[in-house]
């Protein structure tokens, strides 16, 4: 049986071998993993469609097109044992034939010399050391590493948001205390009524969603010389993964609830430490955000996720000094960022719509109570 690079999706054509988890000889189970497969967007795993012993023609790091053969199955049963060469014929001595003297003794006969002794070598200067590999070994002070597919995609789509976009970026701040304030009064119910536990983000995500639905520019997208509005409302969420920045997408944001929102949340972020965030989760967004605060940054700017016109960056909260009804008091602060296409969203537009996310956070209940 044939194991090759399955159709992942119209716009990957091919597919680097990560890692094989077998070896060729060996005997494989049904549905027992054999390889993980990483493209520019994904990365998947191969598994035994039967069961027989693995053949492997195509090796780690190599980059195979959709359709080719990496291995083959052979549905024998019990593995090939390797044929033992065959064993060289041990060299007797030659036999020496005695023939009779003239007065009829026999003569003797010969026997084998020894063998002379080895000719003593004389030293020679140590040969000169192998050359060193030119790929994955250190060389002096650098090491060189080609790039992974997701990598090069990564970097690709965020040099285009650069050249291809005219992003600029508008900051506000938002206080979180009554979030805060609702989270710790309710958290523990929420959690046991849920099996989540109620974090940040989804109070984000609806502000989002309901900002965008008054904004329809930031929810649209440029195609050519037409403005698409989008009346859907998807929103992308970056997560860190080991090989790169997913943005899977939450699909239809207004029709979800909080403990939905926090579900889905969790499962894109177990997912994607073990890479297994599928094409269609990374597809169709009309919005992102990007979090990050949980790594302790304070202020950034967050990079267009092309085709999208907007990006919102959260960050750290922190305790600051702010004026509240003449006093100083202290607040738990977190800044925000919109960055966003302006050949399509005017400034006064951006910094509305943020003002609102802002208001929606700093006033939740009118989120929940769908005011």
């Amino acid at each position: 049986m044939e194991i090759k690079i399955p159709a992942i999706g119209e716009s990957i054509v091919e597919a680097t071998i990560a890692q094989w988890h077998k070896q060729s000889g060996d005997q494989v189970a049904k549905d027992e993993l054999l390889c993980e497969l990483e493209t520019d967007k994904i990365t998947l795993e191969i598994h035994a469609e039967v069961a027989g012993v693995l053949k492997i023609e195509a090796e780690e790091g190599q980059t195979v097109k959709v359709g080719a053969v990496i291995a083959r199955l052979e549905e024998s049963g019990a593995p090939a044992e390797a044929t033992p060469p065959p064993e060289k014929p041990k060299e007797t001595p030659p036999k020496v034939k005695a023939f009779p003297k003239e007065d009829g003794t026999p003569a003797p006969v010969a026997k084998n010399k020894p063998a002379p002794p080895p000719p003593v070598k004389m030293d020679k200067p140590a040969p000169p050391p192998p050359p060193q590999p030119a790929a994955e070994e250190p060389v002096g002070r650098v090491t060189r590493r080609p790039m992974s597919p997701i990598r090069r995609t990564i970097a690709e789509r965020l040099l285009a948001a650069r050249q291809q976009t005219a992003m600029a970026t508008t900051f506000s701040e938002a206080d979180l205390g009554r979030i805060m304030e609702l989270r710790r009064k309710h958290g523990e119910n929420f959690q046991r009524r849920h099996g989540v536990k109620l974090g940040l983000l989804p109070f984000f995500i609806k502000a989002c969603a309901e900002a965008l639905q008054e904004f329809p520019e930031v929810n649209a997208r440029i195609d050519g010389g037409d403005i698409v509005y989008q009346h859907f409302y998807d929103i992308g969420i970056a997560v860190a993964a080991e090989k790169g920045l997913l943005v899977p997408v939450i699909r239809e944001v207004p029709c979800r609830d909080f403990a939905d929102l926090q579900k889905t949340l969790d499962d894109f972020a177990a997912r994607a430490k073990v890479s297994r965030i599928e094409l269609a989760e990374l597809e169709g967004g009309t919005f992102s955000i990007s979090n990050g605060g949980v790594y302790g940054s304070l202020l950034s700017t967050p990079l267009l996720n092309p085709p999208q016109s907007a990006i919102l960056g959260l960050h750290a909260i922190q305790e600051r000094p702010v004026a509240r009804a003449g006093q100083v008091v202290i607040r738990p602060m977190m800044n925000l960022a919109l960055s966003y296409d302006h050949r399509l969203i005017d400034g006064r537009q951006a910094v509305e719509f943020l003002l609102r996310i802002k208001t929606l956070v700093e006033e939740p209940e009118e989120m929940l109570l769908e005011l």
